[in-house]
């Protein structure tokens, strides 16, 4: 019974957190959106569009729609794995320090197989076909990235991690992401060692060949420079992707890199070929003895 209660204040208390966060940030966003689209306005340099507003608002609603609706599904999976967790924290602070570093971490990995596993690139490439780039951009999500995000979770459940902290800094580190979705902020100096800024972040959605699959980072930079993704803004950055959608259709924008695979699929010639389609890399093709084009 004493258990029960002390999940029930501590739900309670996740929740002041969360809409503590939410309350604090919302304005902000919009406040920063706001004065983007001014400057851009006055600027005539053409950084915001209708087009691209609209869908990176529909694309967050829809993700938002999901994650919330999905939430307490991951909630209880992750919760039957935390009852069984094998280790124990006494100090606060390297709780919390350590949760920090394996969450993000973790979306380095999650990130990087978003962008190698062509079943996962095909629900991440919402994020990337838009042709702008800016803080709006930061808002168009992973539309269904939420229905697999939690199983990216479950290492740290098993340490003594509490699920609901787990979510609640993934929320910190991606709310600091939204902010780095930005062409007006140069490079900024030391913190380009160590952190992810808006000139990694560039970087990371252009579509120029040095620049694909680059910069995986979240928050930190370090792991980018520690695994060999690290790329640094030098060429001009073109947005957007290799294969953009054929409309501006919402099933088009949503659900083309899915129409992509599975008509590659159709058409590959033996079953190794229709897995690789599925789980090999976005750009391999079975042309050429099966080698990535």
């Amino acid at each position: 019974m004493l258990f029960i209660f002390d999940e029930i204040f501590y739900l309670m208390e996740q929740s002041l957190r969360e809409t503590l966060l939410f309350l604090i940030t919302t304005p902000l966003y919009i406040i920063c959106i706001g004065l983007e689209i001014i400057i851009s306005n006055l600027h005539k340099n053409e950084r915001y569009s209708k087009r691209g507003f609209i869908q990176n608002m529909y694309i967050m609603i829809i993700n938002l729609g999901i994650d919330i609706g999905f939430r307490g599904v991951s909630l209880l999976a992750l919760n039957i794995i935390f009852m069984h967790h094998f280790w124990q924290f006494s100090n606060p602070w390297i709780y919390w320090v350590a949760l920090f570093l394996l969450q993000d971490i973790t979306f380095y990995t999650m990130h990087y197989i978003d962008h190698r596993v062509r079943l996962f690139w095909a629900v991440h490439v919402t994020h990337h076909s838009s042709e702008e780039f800016n803080f709006s951009v930061g808002l168009r999500s992973s539309v269904f990235e939420p229905l697999y995000r939690f199983l990216y979770f479950i290492p740290m459940a098993m340490m003594g991690f509490h699920p609901l902290d787990i979510f609640f800094v993934f929320s910190l580190t991606q709310l600091y992401g939204i902010f780095i979705h930005t062409q007006y902020i140069r490079k900024l100096g030391f913190l380009e060692w160590f952190m992810a800024t808006p000139s990694h972040h560039r970087v990371h959605h252009g579509k120029n060949p040095q620049y694909i699959d680059r910069n995986m980072g979240m928050f930190l930079i370090i792991w980018d420079r520690l695994f060999g993704t690290f790329e640094p803004e030098n060429e001009k950055v073109q947005y957007g992707i290799t294969k953009p959608p054929a409309s501006d259709h919402p099933a088009d924008v949503i659900f083309h890199e899915f129409k992509n695979m599975v008509n590659d699929v159709k058409h590959a010639p033996d079953l190794k070929s229709k897995l690789m389609y599925i789980f090999g890399p976005p750009e391999w093709r079975h042309h050429e003895g099966g080698k990535s084009q």
